[in-house]
């Protein structure tokens, strides 16, 4: 088990800054997801500390071992690491035991074997990487990556090629698999769910910039601002003035809380999450008329698009229950369950 440390990490290529000042510490047999979209830097970040890349300023440390400072850097192969790209790249013309087995010495390449089984492959070793599904190609990739004992693994969005009902299921059971071998793992993702479901921390990553990093349940809940609000699950901005312990907004006077000082009377920005809306079918004391826009069904759940009807410019979001159906132009009336979260304007 192994710790990694990333201090003022900071990388360019040409005159463009790719990362900046970044800092990042991934607990032993953990899982880091580090989110952000295409163009924030995420894959850099992956392959540096990989070794696939060297850094223009700040260290690289695992278990207190710097591989990394700008000046001296230890050697891809020298680092313990195991790699799974976003395609597998597999070897073509090697077998499924081939591919796993790669990386070893030759002595020890009849172990690859129980790792087929430990990611449920059993059976397909003699197979070619054409003869297999995209899901099944992941799996030898994730195999081979951890056939070297690596004291980290780095996945760079491993699931995004494939369709949602298998990214989920393949997700779940590679974090399983990290989990039971004990690996220190960071995974790179776009995907809000993915980094949500699947992780022990998310690392925010916005152009080049950590701008949050805390456990899925706090980060969703507690943002440290809008921006990683906005970039971790759906969310509700509106406008708002304090008044009376209340923040009045386009759906009332709602209560509130607050991460850190309390909130002075004024202008403020009011943070609602979708599932803190619930609408009804007729008029209910308190709540704000709106009209349906939109309706996203997910079988589970789905989303209602809505706009109040006193604020024409305000498109909001409402979690709704699967079996309820809604139509664009449908009367609702919105209310607000539980405290928003509040940060001055």
């Amino acid at each position: 088990m192994s710790v990694i440390e990333l201090r003022g990490v900071a990388k360019r290529f040409g005159v463009t800054p790719v990362l900046t000042d970044v800092d990042l510490t991934v607990p032993a047999a953990s899982l880091t997801a580090v989110l952000g979209a295409s163009g924030s830097g995420k894959t850099t970040l992956l392959r540096l500390i990989a070794g696939f890349e060297q850094l223009d300023a700040g260290t690289i440390a695992i278990d207190g071992q710097i591989l990394d400072d700008g000046r001296r850097s230890v050697r891809p192969q020298h680092r313990g690491v195991g790699y799974v790209p976003q395609d597998g790249a597999l070897f073509p013309h090697l077998t499924v035991i081939g591919n796993v087995g790669f990386g070893l010495p030759k002595r020890e390449r009849p172990g690859a074997t129980a790792l087929l089984e430990l990611v449920g492959l059993t059976g397909l070793e003699r197979r070619y990487p054409h003869e297999l599904s995209g899901g099944q190609q992941q799996r030898v990739a994730l195999a081979r990556a951890l056939a070297i004992r690596p004291s980290i693994v780095l996945l760079d969005e491993p699931f995004s090629s494939l369709d949602a009902s298998l990214r989920g299921e393949l997700g779940r059971d590679v974090a399983r698999i990290l989990t039971e071998a004990q690996t220190t793992s960071v995974l790179v993702t776009h995907d809000q769910d993915e980094a949500l479901a699947l992780s022990d921390q998310i690392a925010v990553l916005e152009a080049g910039r950590i701008v949050a990093r805390a456990e899925p349940r706090a980060l969703y809940r507690d943002p440290p601002d809008l921006t990683a609000a906005t970039s971790i699950g759906e969310a509700n901005v509106l406008s708002a003035q304090i008044q009376a312990d209340r923040a009045h907004c386009a759906l009332g006077a709602v209560p509130f809380r607050t991460r850190g000082a309390p909130a002075l009377d004024g202008p403020c920005r009011l943070l609602l999450r979708p599932e803190q809306l619930t609408l009804h079918l007729h008029a209910d004391n308190g709540a704000a008329p709106a009209t349906v826009i939109a309706h996203h069904y997910h079988g589970h759940d789905g989303v209602a698009l809505f706009k109040l009807d006193h604020h024409k410019g305000e498109t909001l979001l409402a979690r709704v229950p699967g079996e309820v159906a809604f139509t664009p132009g449908q009367r609702v009336w919105v209310q607000v369950n539980g405290q928003g979260l509040l940060w001055p304007s």
